[in-house]
């Protein structure tokens, strides 16, 4: 993305949640917020008439990550993580809907995205979240550990980091130094999404990623990093990680629809948890 240019994904993603609320399927991840952030912007109802299979797909897939990614958020703070941190968080609204009072939120994304972000929670009548601390950053030329510690963040201290829609435009190199760095924090644990490679998938999953990949790269920001699960599991075993769980998008929709499982097939994307537990 441009430097000065907020994110063309994080709006699209924005929209979809914010679509989300008006569908049949509004419970598997409610937020009061995402059409209020939108302000003129926001979609209405009738938009859902519009949607064809892969639009309603990607809709789901985008609302049942933030539904799994609070999920195991919950799960954290019963164990007593206090501290938050939202890697590329666009529009995300968690920090307007916090329900752990003693929970401390750092936002973190790109400095272009995070001011209209701010701009939009202001646009809407909305105060700033207290107990939120805003982290501009450039992912690929900043260091995050150094950013967030000037912003306050305790960082011996274990933090949960939610990290969606971002793993796929980044390179494997500021990946893995992101990665490598969580796993360095004992208790912490870290909540990310990614796609297969083209190689792994078959001829309805090869089409769907060339669909969705042509999409964002008409805005200027490409999806450029792939993992294979396996590989992706050695990796993040290797650097310290060992309570993995990983589910792909037909796991996903098993989990959710009350489907049998193994109804669904797997189009590729999944969300992955991996937590240093020691």
């Amino acid at each position: 993305m441009e430097d000065a240019i907020p994110s063309r994904t994080a709006f699209g993603v924005a929209r979809m949640r914010a679509l989300h609320q008006f569908s049949p399927q509004a419970g598997l991840f409610r937020d009061p917020y995402a059409i209020a952030i939108l302000g003129a912007s926001a979609p209405v109802a009738q938009a859902l008439e519009q949607e064809d299979e892969r639009s309603r797909r990607m809709r789901l897939f985008v609302a049942a990550r933030a539904r799994l990614a609070e999920d195991w958020l919950a799960a954290a703070v019963r164990r007593g993580v206090r501290q938050l941190v939202v890697l590329g968080a666009g529009l995300d609204t968690f920090s307007l809907r916090n329900p752990y009072p003693d929970l401390g939120v750092f936002e973190v994304d790109h400095p272009a995205t995070q001011a209209w972000k701010r701009k939009c929670i202001a646009d809407a009548g909305l105060a700033e979240p207290p107990g939120t601390t805003f982290v501009p950053i450039n992912f690929e030329r900043q260091s995050l550990s150094q950013e967030l510690a000037i912003a306050g963040l305790q960082t011996t201290w274990p933090s949960v980091f939610i990290w969606l829609g971002v793993v796929p435009y980044l390179t494997k190199v500021a990946i893995f130094d992101t990665l490598s760095w969580i796993a360095g924090i004992p208790g912490s644990e870290v909540v990310f999404d990614y796609s297969e490679p083209v190689e792994n998938r078959d001829a309805a999953g090869r089409a769907a990623l060339a669909f969705h990949a042509a999409r964002v790269a008409s805005v200027g920001e490409p999806w450029i990093s792939f993992f294979d699960p396996a590989d992706l599991a050695k990796s993040l075993r290797e650097l310290g990680f060992d309570d993995i769980e990983d589910l792909a998008s037909g796991e996903i929709f098993d989990r959710f629809s009350g489907a049998p499982q193994g109804t669904a097939k797997n189009a590729g994307g999944h969300i992955i948890r991996a937590r240093r537990s020691v």
